[in-house]
C-alpha cells in the first residue's frame, strides 16, 4: 500500500475515533499531497510524498520557532505534535554513527576508484555517494547534519 493510500485510511480512521488533532493534520498533509499531484499532473510516488511530508514537518519546526519567540507556547506545542503524528509516517532517521559509518564506506570507494584519499574537493561526490546509501538502507538524515559530518571526516 502507497504512502498516500496508509495515510487516507488513517485519516478516515482519525475521523471515526473522532481524533482531531490527527485528523486536521492528516488533512493539511492531503491538501498538500493534491497541490503536488496537480503541479506535478500525475499520482505521487512513496518518495515524492516522503518528500511533501518532510517539507510539511521543516514548515512546523519552523512555525514552533516563530511560536516559541512569540510567547505563544499552546500554538508552538500544537505544532510540535504535528510534527510526531508526521514522523511517523517517514523512514526511520539514521544515526550519526550510521552516516559516518556510510561516509567511511563512500570514501573508501572514492579511494579505491582513483587511488587517492577523497578531499575537500570531491565533498559533492562523496555527499551524493553518502546520501544513496541512505537511501539504500532505508533510512533517512538530514543534508545539512550529512553534510558537516562528511566535511569533518573529509578534514581528517
Amino acid at each position: 500500500m502507497s504512502l498516500v493510500e496508509t495515510m487516507h485510511k488513517d485519516m478516515i480512521a482519525a475521523m471515526k475515533a473522532r481524533d482531531e488533532a490527527k485528523l486536521s493534520t492528516l488533512r493539511m498533509v492531503k491538501s498538500a499531497f493534491k497541490m503536488k499531484e496537480v503541479e506535478k499532473r500525475a499520482p505521487l510516488t512513496d518518495a515524492e510524498a516522503q518528500a511533501v511530508i518532510q517539507t510539511q514537518i521543516k514548515q512546523r519546526r519552523d512555525s514552533v520557532e516563530m511560536f516559541t519567540k512569540g510567547g505563544r507556547q499552546e500554538l508552538a506545542d500544537k505544532e510540535a505534535a504535528e510534527i510526531v503524528q508526521l514522523e511517523a509516517y517517514l523512514p526511520k532517521m539514521a544515526t550519526p554513527e550510521d552516516i559516518v559509518e556510510f561516509i567511511e564506506v563512500s570514501m573508501a570507494e572514492a579511494a579505491a576508484a582513483t587511488g587517492a584519499k577523497p578531499g575537500q574537493k570531491e565533498m559533492g561526490s562523496v555527499m551524493k555517494a553518502v546520501q544513496a546509501k541512505i537511501a539504500e538502507a532505508g533510512l533517512r538524515a538530514d543534508g545539512k547534519q550529512v553534510s558537516e559530518l562528511v566535511r569533518a571526516e573529509l578534514a581528517k
